[in-house]
Parts: C-alpha cells; structure tokens; sequence
C-alpha cells in the first residue's frame, strides 16, 4: 500500500489518532472554580466565619438554648427572605413586604375580635389580603411598566399609614385587642407559634417552616419549569416572552408569593404576642432585602438560589444575638448588618468575576 494510501481515510485506512484539541469553552472547569460560581458558596463561607467569631468571643453562644433562639431569629427572617430572593431572581423589588406582614396580622386580629369570629375566619380573610396586595404590586409594575421600587415604595406608605389609621379607628389604640381566649387560637397556635423540644432544648416551629420553605424554594428554582421561568424573565423579560415564557403570570405570582410569606410571619406574630403593634415593621423590608443579597441574589435579576437565603438569614440572626450574648453595645447592630452587606456584594462581585475570567 502506498504511503498517499495510508495517509488517505477515503481510501479504506483512519487516520492515526492523535490528542484532541480543546477550547475555553468545552473544557470542563475545575470544581473549585464551578464551586465559586455558585452564589451560595460565599455567604457560607461568611457565615461559618461569623459563627466561628461568636463562638469564640460569645461563650454562652456554644450552649443549646442559646443557638436556638438565634436559629429562630433567623428563620423569621428567612421565611420572608426567601420570597423576597425569588422576587429579585426574576428582577424586582418589594419594598412594602415589611409592612405587609402586620397588616395581615392586624387583619386577622381585628376581624376576629372585633366580630366576635373564630380566628380562623380572620387567618383566611388575612390571607386573602396579603394575596391581593401581592397581585396589585405585581399587577401595576407589568401593565404600567414603572419600576417596582416605586410601585412598592407607594405601596409600602399606603400600608404604613391604613396600618396605624384603622387600628386607631376600630380599638382606639395603636395596637390590636388581646385573643388569646377566642375560639380557634390554640390550634391556630399550634401551626404557626408553637414549640417542641429536642434534646431538653426548646425549638420553635419557625425553623422547621424555614427550612422545608427553602428546600421547596430550592425545587422550584432548579426542578421545575417554573423556576426556568423566574431566571428567564429575571434576565431578559423580551427576550423570555419571544420564546413562550408567560412574564405576566410569573411576574404577579411572584408577588403574590411574597404576599404568601408576609401572611405566614404576620400569622407567627398574632399568635406568638396575642396582640400586634401597628406601627411595628417598618425597615423590615431592607433585612429581608439583605439577607436575600448577602444570600448572593443580584440586583439586577436573573441569578440567585434559595439555599444563599438561608445562611444570610443565619447571618443576620448569629450577629443579632451574638452582639447581646457578647455583651456589646446592641446599638453596634446596624453597623455591623452594614458591613456585613457591603462585604457580601463585594465577595460576590469578586467571585463572579473571577469564576467567568478564568
């Protein structure tokens, strides 16, 4: 056989193999820089080194009861936190879901006392309510097309101020009747303000909310076509409308989801303190905001995970608690909650530049 022959493939002969080219983009990535693309890898990290800090300077932090309540301080935070992360995924901010929470609860506590009603009648009617103010937010930002900031900046002084006004009005005071003895609270308490034991330690039911809520959350956004639809439209609403997704739909449920979450915390707090301060949740929106930043969710939309969230809520209890149990001046707290967002978006900004350079 000649030497064109065996050079030659069409004529009955491969090539000889040799090693394969590859480019940038079909070389798999080494795992530690797939690791750092993840948006919640450095809020876990944060977080461990904040743990790790308290449990050194804060003693009393290692003891059972103590990690406990800092766990439920948490997760009254992440119930909301989690929403408001997919929210931003899809590209908008609530700034009313603050508030949005005692108004649900103001809700349920003045029509159920005030009617003289089983106080599941005012949970559902709450309910009811928080899903209509998540519908109307979501509502006027898709068909007036303004920002949400502002949509729900108005929303948010609407709600401040109907909050106050109304308690006012129906009890004569700032805050709402005690109904600790109406029909119906106990079990209602039961669901959404109780607590078990573990260990001699007592757990509030918040955590087990919390966490099954993330982990939902988590399904959602990575299992189902529904999550495909919140990175869609969090990235390019045009772009994800001209290929079928429905931006409408998931814009206004999305809304209405933290509608949902201001009704669950609204319900914790009724039933935790029998009775609710109108005036209460103001600047609440900027932790849930936070937590769902520090969680590695950028402002801009498209990107995020719901497990971030959950160690930014853990961040903003440890340091919480941490501060008192430290015996610091718990005034420092804001300071430190400042500091800690910066540094998050920072860490985040470095990380995903970093992981798309290389």
């Amino acid at each position: 056989m000649s030497m064109a022959q065996q050079a030659d493939p069409a004529l009955g002969r491969p090539p000889a193999s040799g090693p394969r080219e590859s480019d940038g983009r079909t070389a798999r990535r080494p795992l530690a820089l797939r690791l750092l693309a993840r948006p919640e890898v450095g809020v876990f990290l944060g977080a461990a080194a904040v743990l790790v800090f308290f449990l050194i300077v804060a003693p009393s932090v290692r003891q059972g009861s103590s990690m406990a309540t800092i766990l439920y301080q948490s997760s009254t935070i992440g119930i909301m936190a989690l929403p408001v992360a997919l929210l931003m995924i899809g590209g908008e901010f609530d700034l009313s879901s603050g508030v949005a929470v005692i108004s649900s609860a103001l809700t349920a506590s003045m029509l159920s006392y005030q009617l003289t009603l089983n106080v599941w009648t005012g949970v559902i009617v709450a309910l009811a309510v928080s899903l209509a103010i998540g519908f109307f937010n979501g509502w006027m930002v898709v068909k007036t097309g303004l920002p949400s900031f502002l949509i729900t900046l108005g929303t948010f002084l609407i709600l401040q101020g109907v909050n106050l006004a109304v308690t006012k009005w129906v009890t004569g005071n700032v805050a709402t009747d005690d109904i600790s003895d109406m029909d119906g609270f106990a079990q209602a308490k039961k669901i959404f303000a109780s607590s078990f034991h573990v260990g001699g330690v007592e757990v509030k039911i918040t955590i087990v909310w919390w966490l099954v809520f993330a982990a939902l959350a988590t399904w959602v956004l990575l299992r189902t076509k529904y999550g495909n639809w919140i990175f869609a439209v969090g990235g390019n609403k045009d772009s994800a409308r001209a290929v079928g997704v429905p931006v409408t739909f998931t814009k206004i449920s999305l809304f209405m989801l933290v509608g949902l979450g201001a009704w669950f915390v609204g319900m914790h707090n009724l039933f935790s303190f029998n009775t609710v301060q109108s005036g209460e949740g103001v600047s609440n929106e900027l932790i849930y905001i936070a937590a769902a930043v520090i969680g590695g969710c950028l402002l801009t939309g498209g990107y995020g995970s719901a497990i971030g969230p959950v160690f930014g809520a853990f961040m903003f209890g440890m340091v919480n608690q941490g501060i008192v149990y430290a015996g610091w001046n718990p005034d420092w707290f804001k300071a430190f909650l400042g500091v800690m967002l910066l540094g998050a978006v920072l860490i985040n900004l470095w990380v995903q530049r970093t992981a798309t350079r290389r």
